[in-house]
């Protein structure tokens, strides 16, 4: 092999905006992350390593508002995604005593299944964990091969998991279960009110929880729908109440 052939062993590094050198430093060592290279003058350069990948940030430019999360972002492709969100949250609990899942930064929820979680700095770049193995394609509007809450379910989850949307979700879903529920399964109609718990409580909006949780307990379901119904939620003590035996797998 000469010296002067192109091999195929290039390494990308994502060089992300930062609107706030402190802030960023903060919080990517408290997810555990090592800083490799910390500058601010005489211009801002900040380095982090995390098992085999690294992030980058420079000066964001003049008038960049990170509550609009448009700063950036990058891809990070594992072979696994749970084991990160797990090692990312207990990091989180440890610095501040919670999973951070609202504002900046925050991260996603994990539902056990997923393909994908993000994790959105204090800049508002979007660091997106995505498994390797995740389909190549995805119908968004829900599958053309599903039909009634099936669809309004896989619909949702699309706008969950892909598109982050969880406001777009929580619509799709209350409207499809108004639409569906005299006709749907009783397992379907399970899983919409164990999703539209959780996504009232992510968007702080709790109010109507009882009532979903009062027609979920009322269900018949058996115990391996039960058990699907705990899997649909990232958190499964968001159902305790009407499922006192919601525990993860």
């Amino acid at each position: 092999m000469t010296e002067d052939r192109v091999r195929p062993n290039e390494t990308t590094v994502p060089l992300l905006h930062c609107t706030s050198p402190e802030a960023t430093l903060t919080f990517w060592r408290a997810l555990g992350f090592a800083v490799t290279y910390e500058q601010t003058r005489p211009y801002l350069y900040l380095a982090f390593r995390w098992s085999g990948f690294d992030l980058h940030y420079g000066r964001a430019p003049g008038g960049v508002d990170p509550s609009a999360e448009q700063t950036g972002g990058c891809l990070v492709m594992v072979d696994a995604v749970a084991p990160y969100h797990a090692a990312f949250s207990a990091s989180m609990r440890s610095a501040y005593g919670k999973v951070l899942a609202k504002g900046l930064p925050r991260m996603t929820r994990y539902r056990p299944g997923a393909s994908r979680f993000t994790v959105v700095d204090p800049s508002g770049n979007s660091i997106i964990f995505i498994q390797r193995d995740e389909p190549k394609e995805l119908e968004y509007g829900g599958s053309k091969r599903l039909t009634g809450l099936t669809r309004v379910l896989d619909n949702a989850r699309i706008l969950r998991e892909f598109k982050n949307d969880d406001r777009a979700a929580f619509r799709a879903l209350n409207s499809g279960l108004r639409r569906h529920a005299a006709t749907a399964p009783a397992a379907e109609q399970a899983l919409a009110l164990a999703v539209l718990i959780e996504l009232s409580v992510a968007l702080g909006e709790p109010e109507r929880a009882p009532e979903w949780g009062a027609r979920l307990r009322a269900l018949r379901l058996t115990a391996p729908e039960r058990q699907q119904v705990i899997l649909a939620v990232a958190d499964p003590a968001v159902l305790a109440p009407w499922l006192p035996d919601a525990e993860p797998a």
